[in-house]
């Protein structure tokens, strides 16, 4: 009888460590099928505005505004307003970048400057539509001319602030783009707007006049 007890023992501890070795497998195998969370997740972006100002004077800002109020869901983000320059003046561009579905607003520009080495804005525009920079913008073209004022720590361009002078020349109905371009271990002194993830592409109507 103790024989048979040991017996019984010894199947049923072998019962016990088969079916904890298939629990095991069966966590490894549902670890295996879960995607690792990205490094580089798309931000939440509602709000955009430009800001033109008057490099002569201040208090002479030019804004145009895009939206999209509900972050990623299925609404895009629209454009609200038209860039209305004035001629023969000299602006610096820079930006609100705002989530507004988290209470209070997420400052993406912030965000966006704490990473500048992974992010950089472009530009096309009407030909010749500007004094300087001169031609179309760097969008097709990163060698292209675009008066950048801000770098990054390894003194690559980021654009959260460039500078836009106005020629004596009107102009009705022009194209102004600009492009944000996430580019986590890409971004080089040479990458150019398809290199990398775009955050945004806004396209408005721009007036010279």
């Amino acid at each position: 009888m103790k024989k048979m007890n040991l017996f019984s023992n010894y199947v049923s501890l072998g019962i016990v460590i088969g079916g904890l070795s298939l629990m095991g497998c069966k966590k490894d195998e549902d670890l295996a099928v879960v995607p690792p969370a990205s490094e580089n997740e798309m931000e939440v972006i509602t709000d955009i505005k430009l800001i033109f100002t008057n490099s002569s004077d201040a208090s002479d800002i030019v804004e145009a505004r895009a939206q999209d109020p509900d972050g990623l869901g299925v609404q895009e983000l629209v454009i609200l307003d038209t860039i209305n320059l004035d001629v023969n003046k000299t602006y610096t561009l820079t930006y609100e970048i705002f989530n507004n579905l988290e209470t209070p607003g997420e400052d993406i520009g912030a965000e966006i400057l704490e990473e500048d080495n992974e992010h950089q804005f472009f530009y096309s525009f009407s030909n010749n539509a500007f004094a300087s920079p001169s031609g179309n913008g760097n969008i097709d073209a990163v060698s292209d001319p675009l008066t950048y004022n801000d770098v990054d720590e390894n003194g690559n361009a980021v654009g959260l602030s460039t500078s836009w002078a106005t020629p004596s020349s009107v102009l009705s109905g022009g194209a102004f783009t600009t492009r944000l371009q996430h580019q986590p271990d890409v971004k080089t002194s040479t990458s150019g707007a398809n290199d990398g993830d775009t955050d945004f592409e806004l396209s408005f109507v721009l007036n010279i006049q």
